[in-house]
Order: C-alpha cells, then sequence, then structure tokens
C-alpha cells in the first residue's frame, strides 16, 4: 500500500473536508496522486479511491465472493437496517437481491408510467404562471409520492399522511453538510432527548417503524393477490428454499427503497431542469424532440427517445447523485491494475471522477447530451448506478420516472430560470444534490401529449 499515495492531513480533517468539500477533495487528490489515491474517511483503514475504467472493470467483474461490501456502508445502518440489502453480503445478499429484483423490471415496471404521470400533473397542477416555486421541494412531493403509491400502493388516508410526513422528516437528519456530520460521525449519535438531533431522529423513525409494521402485518392479515404494488410483490415472494422474508427484512427493504428510490431521484430530476433551462439550445432541442412523438397511446415510447436519454444520462454524468460506488473490502490480497492491495482494503470505484475523466469525456464540466448519442460508453467508464452485483436494481425504475416527469411537464408547461440564477451542488448526507431554493417560474402553458389514465 506504500505505493498508493495520499493527502497528509490528519484523517479528521479529511472526514470533515470529505462531508464539506467533496468535489474539491477529490479533484485536488486526482491532480496531485494521478489514477488511485487514499483518503481516510472511514475507521482507521484507508479508502483508496480509484478512477481508471480498467481498474474499475478488475473490481466489478472479480468474483463477489473475493470481496465484501455490506460491511462497508454500517455507517447508515441506523437508516436503513441491518438487513438492508445495501448492508449483507454473501449468500444473505444474493438471496435478498433474487427477491427484489422481479418487480423492477420489464412490463411490470412499465405498468406504474401512468402513475407516474398522474402525480405529476396533480403536483405541477399547484404551479402558478409567473410565480417562482422551490423546485426540489416540487420535485421531491412528486417523487416521494411515486414512491409512496408504487412500492406501498398507498395514495390516501392517515397512515398514507403520517408515513409521508415521517420519511421526509427522518431524510432530513443529513440535509445539509452540518446535518450531516450526524451519519459521518459516530459520537454524535447521542440520544440527549427528543430536542437532540440524534434522539429526534430515533424517536421519529420509531414511530415510522411503527407505521411500517403496522402496514405490514395488515397485509399479511388480508392478502390480496390482485395487487401490483412493490410491498405486496416483496410479500408473496419465495427464495429457493420456499421461505418468504421476515417481517424485520420487509421493514429493512422498504427504508431501503424508500432512501434510494425517492432522495436520488428527486435530486436528478432537478438538476435535469436546471440544465434543460440554463442552457437555451438545450431545451430547444429537446422540446422539439418531444414535439414530434404522441406518447397518448404508449408511454414506453417515451423511453426510447435519444436526445431525452442524452439529457438524462448527461445530467447522471457531471452530477452522479453518489460520488463512488459502494467499497468493495477484499477478503485476501488482491492486484488491481498492477498494484498489490493487502486484505482488508476499502477499494473504492469513483463515479464522479470517472466520469470527469478528460480521455473518457472531453470538456467534462460543459453539459453536452450529445456524448451519449455519439458514443456508447461500457459500464466501467459511465456508472451512475455503480456496477457488478452491487447495481443499483431500480435504475431502469429511475431513468423511466425521470423520463416520464420531464416529458409530462414540459409538454404541459413553459419554464424559465428565474434571473439566471445558478444552482450549485451541495452534500446531502451520503449524496449530492442541487442546492435549494426558487430558482424555476413556469411562464406558460403548452399543449400536452402525454396521455394519463386516471
Amino acid at each position: 500500500m506504500e505505493q498508493v499515495k495520499g493527502p497528509k492531513t490528519p484523517k479528521f480533517a479529511q472526514l470533515i473536508e470529505w462531508i464539506f468539500n467533496p468535489l474539491q477533495m477529490m479533484e485536488k487528490s486526482a491532480k496531485a496522486y494521478g489514477d488511485k489515491f487514499k483518503l481516510f474517511l472511514v475507521g482507521d483503514n484507508p479508502s483508496v479511491f480509484v478512477h481508471h475504467p480498467q481498474a474499475i472493470k478488475e473490481i466489478f467483474t472479480a468474483s463477489p465472493d473475493k470481496f465484501d461490501s455490506g460491511r462497508g456502508n454500517q455507517i447508515i445502518a441506523s437508516l436503513l437496517g441491518e438487513q438492508s440489502l445495501v448492508l449483507l453480503d454473501g449468500s444473505q445478499h444474493q438471496r435478498q437481491r433474487k427477491l427484489l429484483t422481479p418487480p423492477f423490471h420489464g412490463d411490470r415496471m412499465k405498468s406504474y408510467g401512468d402513475l407516474i404521470c398522474k402525480i405529476t400533473e396533480e403536483v405541477i397542477s399547484d404551479w402558478k404562471i409567473g410565480e417562482p416555486f422551490a423546485v426540489r421541494t416540487s420535485i421531491q412531493e412528486i417523487s416521494l409520492r411515486v414512491i409512496l403509491q408504487a412500492v406501498f400502493g398507498l395514495n390516501e388516508g392517515e397512515r398514507y399522511d403520517e408515513i409521508k410526513q415521517l420519511i421526509a422528516s427522518v431524510l432530513d437528519v443529513s440535509g445539509s453538510p452540518l446535518r450531516a456530520m450526524l451519519v459521518f460521525v459516530p459520537l454524535l449519535q447521542k440520544d440527549l432527548g427528543a430536542w437532540s438531533p440524534w434522539g429526534h431522529f430515533l424517536r421519529q423513525q420509531k414511530r415510522l417503524d411503527d407505521l411500517l409494521y403496522a402496514e405490514i402485518e395488515e397485509r399479511r392479515d388480508n392478502p390480496d393477490a390482485s395487487r401490483e404494488d412493490i410491498l405486496s410483490l416483496m410479500m408473496a415472494a419465495r427464495d429457493e428454499q420456499g421461505q418468504p422474508m421476515t417481517n424485520k427484512e420487509i421493514r429493512d427493504e422498504l427504508m431501503t427503497l424508500l432512501v434510494a428510490g425517492h432522495e436520488t431521484t428527486a435530486s436528478s430530476l432537478t438538476w435535469a431542469f436546471y440544465w434543460i433551462h440554463h442552457l437555451p439550445e438545450v431545451k430547444e432541442k429537446l422540446l422539439a424532440e418531444l414535439d414530434k412523438v404522441d406518447t397518448s397511446d404508449d408511454l414506453s415510447l417515451i423511453a426510447k427517445l435519444p436526445y431525452l436519454n442524452g439529457v438524462c444520462a448527461e445530467t447522471l454524468r457531471i452530477y452522479p447523485i453518489a460520488l463512488i460506488a459502494f467499497p468493495r473490502i477484499n477478503k485476501a490480497p488482491i492486484k488491481i491494475m498492477d498494484c498489490e492491495y493487502p486484505a482488508e482494503t476499502w477499494l473504492t470505484p469513483c463515479i464522479y471522477l470517472t466520469h470527469h475523466r478528460e480521455d473518457l469525456y472531453p470538456e467534462p464540466k460543459q453539459f453536452k447530451p450529445e456524448r451519449f448519442i455519439e458514443k456508447q460508453y461500457s459500464p466501467y467508464e459511465y456508472l451512475p448506478f455503480g456496477g457488478g452485483n452491487r447495481r443499483c436494481i431500480g435504475m431502469a425504475f429511475a431513468l423511466f420516472e425521470m423520463k416520464l416527469v420531464l416529458t409530462t411537464v414540459l409538454q404541459k408547461l413553459d419554464l424559465a430560470i428565474v434571473n439566471n440564477q445558478e444552482v450549485k451542488p451541495t452534500r446531502r448526507g451520503g449524496t449530492l444534490a442541487p442546492s435549494d431554493g426558487k430558482w424555476l417560474v413556469a411562464t406558460a402553458k403548452r399543449n400536452m401529449k402525454v396521455k394519463v389514465e386516471v
């Protein structure tokens, strides 16, 4: 490991910089140390950041048996739960992944298309012409409703309202760089009563857990084979031994889907709206493409539009929501790109730096959707959803939702950025989110072509 260099600053100073200035820290380290460098972020072991596609390929294609990854995510165990797919390794991880994958593929996923468009229409109906609105808040409302209805099959009632409010509150525990310290610094995780940050989080989560378990029990007592929401499908799923998921497993996977499928999609969509309206030529090309297609009979046509796909792909490239893929902790010494790593090294594929390599993406700071029309990138050059056996199972759903929401809004309303405001990346928990603010305004209504069945 002597051959892997990194900053000489104290470990705690590195953690603070990682929390408050992650992009600057990574770019500075890559410039100083090249394709690999080490940072001290969690515990005593360094995280070795790699951003060369060949190194990432060797990590992603190696046998999963060579690594643990779940235990490298213990930092979010308090939020997701110990039985979350994200925290599991080995056969347990493989079992849960098999049980959770079917609802996110093929016709099952497409059945949520009308739901996504309907919810989008409902939310944007509150946007007033000429009145700037809080973009991220509005988009979060869309993504949260989509998740609650698609995952839980809930769209009204006291439990729905309370779950909706509690999810927003629980996720806000790390909603700014300062609050993110609660997640990254275990010493701050002290329950000093309901008014202390961690104490408030624990009480909110306990109430949310009570509601989730009540919903699970109610479903068990009243099975309904006609339901298509993901919770119902999870409860009906059986492993190779014919065993169902336990209540605890279902609860933890629900939390994982709520966190991974709500916050991340909201941030991605907010960025997309910014870039589309920040760059007039992008908006012009996208509207021209959308105006040529009549999606009233087949929403799946939207998923195939090349320029819209380029806009979504470039949005996820320039500011990927996850800065890094899940660390892989090698169980035995391993060689990656001619470098020997001892056991227990935290090998960390860096999504952000890979997406900003000049040799892959000329002028990487520029937003250019055409990149993804002109070239097909490998899964080791473009990896917004991670990769290997840890790639996000909700990838197809997230992209489908992005495209449907953008299309629905753009075909319904003309929007503009207020006073050319600049939106900047900021840390939100473990992710990179756009800064808040009322920087977008609806200027006029347009004719809408998206058909929504209510």
